[in-house]
Parts: structure tokens; C-alpha cells; sequence
């Protein structure tokens, strides 16, 4: 009897066993699957603009293109390079994003350090305070009549300047300060003679290059695809932003096929739908390429800095 008792609880585990497994694999395949469909609701549609931009006209506005080219061609890209300016466009955009993101970087960290440490006397009516621009903003003609008293109109500062100070950006590098830097690690300092900004240079920022990769990405995106304040603020020519500039490109594009480039004499043959394809493969490769130096910093800057602390 003893015997048979031990079989049946062999045989009862062994059968709850496999549907652990049974179980563990539907829901492993189910994971899987929701994965697969999210990479590639992000990849296909850039796939699709990348294989457009270098199909032949007739295909595209045949609606016949979708993941791979017909009709191959560069004539899109040949336009787009044509205009004599572009180059400067794209020259002038990498020095406003590198200033913008190295000045915003200050800004942040300079804002968020502070507002970390609960020795900081008003630390939740000065949080509260750097918050409000989160949720409200004045609006485009109050913004255009203050630049206009500072006189930062039709410069290069106007694009700098009023968007470096980020209260989304600063709420999660302050909750990555404290969800990672101890406490214990800069009382220590203190008690050997260091100052907060040595503290902050010499410790914490070294320990957080994670949220400030992920930061610094985020700064340098938003700035590079922006071209709102391009369009309203200034007039002069030579500050015209890649990402304006090829919007002013498309635009012409659409309104006439035939319409010369800025400076050149020769034609725009492309579609606009195809024109349009290649400025945005243009404009979005540069991104790209920053993405895998990045990457192993980013996703550990985002999982930690999101924490609410």
C-alpha cells in the first residue's frame, strides 16, 4: 500500500509538474509574441520610409512600395544634397544641439542636486515652484513679446536659451539621485573637508553617467527634431535649422514639382512623397548612429530615474 501511495504522489507531482511547464511556456510564448509585435510597430514603419525614399517615383504613388524597393533609385537624396546650403543647415543644427544639450545638462543637474537633499530648507515650495512651467506655458505671442525685450529674436540664443530647463528631465534625474547616491557616501565626504560641488563633480556625477547619457539623449533629440521655434523667432537665412530646412524643402516640393531649390537651378523631379522619405531618413540617420554608444546607459538611466522617490 505504502508502495502504491508513493506511485500515485509520483505520479500526481510529475503531472502538476508539467503543466508548470505547459503553463510557463504558453505564457513565455505569449511575452515573446507582445515583444515581436512592438518591435515591430517601431521598425516597419521606418523600414517603409527608408525603402520609399530610394524607390522610383512611379512605384511610390503607385502605392506599391512597402517593405522592400522598386525601382531603385538615389535621385530623392541627389536633391536633397543639391541645395548648396544644406550642408551648412546641418552643420548649424549639430552646434545648437551640442550647445543646447550642454548647457541643458547644467541647467538639470544644477536644479536637481538640490532639490535631492532633504537638508534643503523650502525644498517643496521650490520643487513646486520649478514644476508649474510643467503643466502651463504662456503661450506663443507672450514668448515672442519677452524675446523680443530680451532681444534674443532672430538669434541663435532664442533656440538655446528658453528650452534648456526641462522640469520633466529634472524630476527624473532628482529621483535618480535619490534612489542611487547614499546618503552615508556624502556624509563621509563632508566629514573630510569637501564642499557640494566638490561633492557633485567628483562623486555623484561620476557615479550617474546612466541618467546623464539618458538625459543628454533626450536633450539632443528634442532639440534636433524641433523646428517650431525655428519657424516663428527667426527670419535670417543662416539660422535656419536641418529640420526647417527640409520642411521648407518638402513643402515646395508639394507645391510644385517643378519648383527650383534655394540657390540652385535645378529641379525637383522627386515626389513629395518620396522627398519627403529621404529628408526624413536625412535628418533621422544622425540619431542613429548616437544611439548604440548609448544604449547600455540609457535603458538603466530610465529604469532608475523614473522611480518616484
Amino acid at each position: 500500500m505504502k508502495k502504491k501511495e508513493v506511485n500515485i504522489n509520483e505520479e500526481s507531482a510529475s503531472t502538476g509538474g508539467a503543466h508548470a511547464v505547459n503553463k510557463f511556456r504558453i505564457s513565455d510564448f505569449v511575452m515573446m509574441a507582445v515583444i515581436v509585435i512592438l518591435c515591430a510597430s517601431c521598425v516597419l514603419p521606418f523600414l517603409h520610409v527608408a525603402v520609399k525614399s530610394i524607390s522610383g517615383n512611379t512605384a511610390v504613388m503607385s502605392k506599391s512600395v512597402y517593405f522592400w524597393p522598386k525601382d531603385i533609385t538615389f535621385d530623392a537624396y541627389k536633391k536633397v544634397f543639391a541645395d548648396s546650403s544644406m550642408t551648412y543647415s546641418m552643420i548649424f543644427s549639430v552646434i545648437v544641439t551640442v550647445i543646447f544639450t550642454a548647457l541643458g545638462m547644467l541647467v538639470c543637474t544644477c536644479a536637481a542636486y538640490p532639490l535631492s537633499k532633504k537638508r534643503l530648507k523650502g525644498k517643496k515650495l521650490l520643487t513646486f515652484l520649478l514644476m508649474v512651467p510643467m503643466y502651463f506655458s504662456a503661450g506663443i505671442i507672450p514668448s515672442y513679446l519677452l524675446y523680443q525685450k530680451l532681444h534674443v529674436l532672430d538669434t541663435m540664443w532664442v533656440l538655446i536659451l528658453p528650452l534648456i530647463y526641462s522640469p520633466y528631465n529634472m524630476l527624473i534625474m532628482k529621483n535618480y539621485f535619490q534612489s542611487t547616491i547614499p546618503d552615508s557616501l556624502e556624509e563621509s565626504a563632508f566629514l573630510d573637508g569637501a564642499s557640494n560641488f566638490q561633492i557633485l563633480s567628483r562623486i555623484v556625477l561620476p557615479l550617474s553617467k546612466p541618467i546623464l547619457a539618458t538625459l543628454s539623449l533626450f536633450y539632443a533629440v528634442g532639440r534636433w527634431n524641433s523646428y517650431a521655434d525655428n519657424m516663428y523667432y527667426t527670419k535670417n537665412a543662416n539660422l535656419k535649422l536641418i529640420q526647417y530646412k527640409l520642411y521648407q524643402l518638402v513643402a515646395s516640393a508639394a507645391e510644385a514639382q517643378t519648383s527650383s531649390l534655394a540657390d540652385t537651378g535645378s529641379a525637383i523631379q522627386s515626389t513629395p512623397e518620396v522627398l519627403q522619405a529621404a529628408s526624413i531618413m536625412f535628418v533621422t540617420i544622425p540619431i542613429i548612429i548616437i544611439y548604440p554608444f548609448l544604449q547600455k546607459y540609457f535603458v538603466q538611466g530610465t529604469m532608475i530615474g523614473a522611480v518616484k522617490g
